[in-house]
């Protein structure tokens, strides 16, 4: 099982990015997908959710407005897109795949939003 993200970098602020995450190993189709994130000296926070078809989202209080989530089960990836990025917002995103009991995690991406 491999969850491999991608997109991160220094960014100003009010900028966009947009996070992928690429999964390999199980049955994509077949999980919830997530975006967390972790800021330093922080505890790790639910950023969004996508349901395994893609017909529902959820957004954390912080982000709403702001971020989208998306998935493309064809191509085993989901997405993250940022725009009107905070100072706030630094922190390193992570993706994760669950699914009754199993979950699984990326290695990490750093997003900074810095002048």
């Amino acid at each position: 099982v491999q969850l491999v993200e991608s997109g991160g970098g220094l960014v100003q602020p009010g900028g966009s990015l947009r996070l992928s995450c690429a999964a390999s190993g199980f049955t994509f189709s077949k999980y919830r997908m997530s975006w967390y994130r972790q800021a330093p000296g922080k505890e790790r926070e639910l950023v969004a959710t996508i349901n395994r078809s893609g017909s529902m989202t959820n957004y954390g209080d912080s982000v709403k407005g702001r971020f989208t989530i998306s998935r493309d089960n064809a191509k085993n990836t989901v997405y993250l897109q940022m725009n009107s990025l905070k100072p706030d917002d630094t922190a390193v995103y992570y993706c994760q795949a669950s699914d009754d009991g199993y979950v699984y995690w990326g290695q990490g991406t750093q997003v900074t939003v810095s002048s």
